[in-house]
Formats: C-alpha cells, structure tokens, sequence
C-alpha cells in the first residue's frame, strides 16, 4: 500500500514540468478551489500531470483525473486513488 500523498508543492513542481507554468506552491494551496486556468494550466498540461503521475506509480489514475478543474479537486483525486493502491 502507498503511504504517499502528492503535496500542492509537488503539484506545483509538476505543473512546471509538464506544462512549463511556474506556481508558487502556497499560492497553489491557498487557491486551492480556483481553476486550474485561473494559475494558466489548460487540459493538456493537465494531462501531462497525470502523465508524469502515471510514470512516477507505475499505474494508471481515473479518466476523471484530467478532468478536474481546481487543484483541491485534482489532489483529492489522485490521492484516494493512491490511497486505494492505484
């Protein structure tokens, strides 16, 4: 079983590396309900995120995942999918 969670600061660094958008991660966490565009990450960039996720747990995450729109939602996600031994 995984006993880790992604953080806001690895999002943040996740959002730079998959997207090139630079976030500062207390910003990230504090505007936890904003949208995802609001911080200038699109769909795509999101998608690169659950990439990066994907390769990093050796396993797949919901289609859902690059579907959320705030980053609260978007870490809910992925860490109740870990959490279950995604």
């Amino acid at each position: 079983m995984i006993t880790t969670e992604v953080t806001f600061a690895e999002l943040a660094a996740l959002m730079k590396k998959a997207a090139g958008i630079t976030v500062d991660p207390e910003d990230l966490r504090q505007a936890a309900e904003s949208p995802f565009d609001s911080f200038g990450l699109d769909s795509l960039g999101l998608l690169g995120i659950v990439g990066e996720l994907e390769n990093r747990y050796s396993g797949s995450f919901p289609p859902d995942s690059e579907r959320c729109r705030t980053p609260r939602e978007f870490l809910d996600l992925v860490n109740s999918t870990l959490k279950a031994g995604a």
